[in-house]
């Protein structure tokens, strides 16, 4: 390093001390960028940074000490699972899957604070260490030196032109603090370089919080895959369940009940579910059974099935006793010692009520 002061050339320092300053140079960008790279990986969300500082310097001016953790992206998404796993059921195995595994992820979500506070502890800290004292101190000496240098080459320059200036008293005074200021800078630099037995004891500190937090993770992880697979097998071997649709019409199931009670169906209330098969009737048989004498009845069209205890099963063909009338779609009778409902249009009514 030279410099000319008033056209004249500067002490200069040896190439040594030269290349100290350098690596000293090196030594700071490296730490400033390390501390910055190092914590967005840890938070790589800059929105949730800088909420969290804000966060911090608001509870700061209230006096509280509240920390804020910052939302790790694992943790919202085992929230996620678990409410939507919750929402589908017990009965349902994607959303046990869904709960566990949400569980899970809250584990890595964990295992991630661990991280974070083990590398803050053991490896950024040191670094703060190092920017705020360290670096600090080498270059508060070499701020000091660089003024003792052009106090002395002031000095001389000052000599030369007028010798009665300044003496040589104030001259070898000058020397001397300038020699001194750079034998401390020369020995805070050497220390803060020679010092990469500790520097390296904190990489590998770091280096080994993230093995920790891969391998604990990838233990969570396994045993998540191994459970799911459980449930995969779970769900290939249940039986599925066949699908069985209902009538529209639930009103039907308690017709009996409203007949008894004297309930009035209108015909807007009580309709049958669907229209009768198109197949045409048969007549009836001089074999089948024939009611009473003028007892009202009717022969089936068509074959019906009942749905519920209120409702009357019979098949094509056969003759039933008649013994009211619901309303114009339903017809309440008997048939092989059976009593119950059924739709109109499913039969040929022979003898009407009176």
């Amino acid at each position: 390093m030279s410099e000319k002061i008033g056209g004249a050339k500067g002490t200069e320092l040896d190439d040594e001390f030269i290349a100290m300053e350098r690596q000293v140079d090196t030594m700071g960008k490296l730490v400033e960028e390390l501390m910055t790279k190092t914590q967005e990986m840890l938070q790589p969300n800059p929105a949730s940074r800088a909420k969290m500082v804000a966060m911090k310097g608001v509870s700061k001016l209230r006096g509280q000490h509240n920390p804020t953790l910052y939302p790790q992206p694992e943790g919202t998404l085992g929230e996620c699972m678990i409410k939507h796993g919750r929402d589908l059921g017990d009965d349902s195995i994607l959303g046990q899957a869904l709960v566990e595994a949400g569980e899970s992820y809250k584990q890595l979500a964990d295992i991630k604070y661990s991280l974070e506070d083990n590398v803050r502890q053991n490896f950024i800290e040191p670094l703060l260490h190092l920017q705020s004292k360290d670096l600090k101190e080498v270059n508060f000496h070499r701020k000091k030196l660089n003024g003792r240098r052009l106090d002395y080459d002031c000095k001389r320059r000052k000599q030369q032109k007028d010798a009665t200036s300044v003496t040589n008293e104030e001259i070898e005074q000058a020397e001397e603090k300038f020699e001194e200021s750079k034998q401390l800078a020369e020995v805070a630099m050497t220390n803060l370089l020679e010092n990469e037995v500790e520097q390296l004891s904190q990489l590998s500190s770091f280096i080994e919080a993230e093995v920790t937090y891969h391998r604990q993770s990838l233990e969570v992880l396994q045993s998540l895959q191994a459970s799911l697979q459980v449930r995969c097998n779970e769900a290939s071997n249940r039986p599925k369940r066949e699908h069985i649709t209902k009538r529209v019409t639930s009103f039907r199931s308690s017709v009996s009940n409203h007949s008894d009670s004297g309930y009035d169906m209108s015909e807007s209330q009580y309709k049958p579910a669907s229209a009768p098969p198109t197949t045409s009737p048969r007549s009836v048989t001089s074999g089948s059974y024939s009611p009473g004498l003028g007892q009202p009845c009717a022969e089936a069209l068509y074959d019906f099935d009942p749905e519920n205890d209120a409702e009357l099963g019979f098949s094509e063909g056969e003759m039933i006793t008649l013994l009211s009338r619901i309303d114009d779609n339903w017809l309440e009778g008997s048939v092989r010692g059976k009593t119950g409902i059924f739709p109109t249009n499913y039969v040929k009514i022979i003898v009407d009520f009176h």
